[in-house]
């Protein structure tokens, strides 16, 4: 990655904050050079880097014994893994809030299992007190993300892409600060991810599917649309929790929302397109045309990601972007980190 002076007036001049979205120790590198100052992983990250430099990681990581298998295996890969990189953005700490973290994942093969999801959890934030624990957006999932930030853990809800879903983890957030703090303890970081290009993928799948009104021009602005409004929500409510935008199709998804207070995810592919944008302008409050709008309404199923009470959360797991990216989570990430040896 050359210099990008797009993401270093991003992260040095707006509120917004880059974290860089992949595992992989020199693209991590380059990225801190260019403002990034933090990192979120996924278990199919945490696969590409140890596959990537098997040498490396050899070095520096104690391994996992062969007599450790299944999913301990794969959350040890994680921990040793989640560990190393935690320690090299830690110092980041210093250059003020939403700063040198790094994230672990959960077992997305258990998104409905409440204490499965904790134990798993207490066992990453051992890992150090900048690790963020990321837990679905599920209604189990948001239950155990309100246990953990009672007891002081950092979390994240991922595999979210919907306004009521953000909106529910902002309040589960809330209320586990809340106890907290009754109990003397200090709250962490709290993050709602909000994956706005893998919206953007079920809903275009849907326009097709139905005939919608929509065409391909209005879809990529679903996701942008969905976080804007969660935004200003957010922004009303005064939640301790912090939107992050994730899943990015295009550098359109960090344009729009530059010069928010979010912390921005961004992967190396949208870096390097990043670099080639001149305009620097804050854009988070520009509204979504109301004509796309309201072709977009036409859906249910972005009706359903709009609306702040389009589902309820027993409905979270079944809404066609959660499947899919549960599914790639386990079949491409967890059951390859199962698997691995080094």
């Amino acid at each position: 990655m050359s210099e990008n002076r797009y993401l270093k007036w991003l992260s040095s001049e707006t509120p917004s904050v880059y974290w860089h979205d992949s595992a992989i120790v020199p693209e991590l590198d380059a990225a801190i050079e260019n403002g990034a100052c933090g990192l979120t992983t996924n278990p199919f990250l945490i696969g590409a880097t140890l596959k990537a430099q098997p040498d490396f990681w050899k070095g520096v990581l104690p391994g996992v014994p062969a007599d450790v298998q299944g999913d301990a295996r794969a959350e040890e890969w994680i921990a040793q893994t989640v560990t190393y990189l935690a320690k090299k953005v830690r110092p980041m700490r210093a250059q003020g809030p939403f700063r040198g973290y790094c994230c672990a994942q959960t077992n997305p093969a258990k998104p409905g299992d409440v204490e499965a999801t904790i134990a798993t959890a207490k066992k990453y934030g051992a890992c150090g007190d900048n690790v963020v624990i990321k837990m679905p957006a599920t209604r189990a999932g948001i239950e155990a993300i309100e246990e953990c930030a009672a007891i002081g853990l950092n979390v994240a809800a991922t595999v979210s892409f919907t306004v009521p879903q953000v909106l529910a983890v902002g309040e589960a957030v809330q209320r586990g600060h809340e106890r907290a703090r009754k109990n003397g303890i200090e709250p962490g970081l709290g993050i709602a991810v909000l994956m706005v290009g893998r919206l953007d993928d079920y809903l275009r799948d849907v326009m097709y599917d139905t005939r919608a009104k929509a065409t391909e021009a209005d879809i990529i602005w679903a996701g942008t649309a969905a976080i804007k409004r969660a935004y200003r929500i957010f922004k009303e409510r005064n939640y301790d929790c912090v939107l992050m935008p994730a899943g990015c199709r295009g550098a359109y998804h960090i344009t729009q929302l530059a010069g928010a207070d979010m912390i921005m995810s961004v992967a190396p592919g949208i870096a390097k397109q990043l670099e080639k944008e001149t305009d620097f302008t804050c854009r988070i409050d520009d509204e979504v045309d109301p004509a796309i709008l309201a072709r977009l309404m036409e859906m249910p199923e972005f009706v359903k990601a709009y609306e702040p009470d389009g589902m309820k959360p027993e409905e979270f797991i079944t809404f066609g972007s959660c499947n899919r990216t549960l599914d790639q989570f386990v079949q491409c990430g967890w059951n390859v980190l199962k698997a691995m040896e080094l």
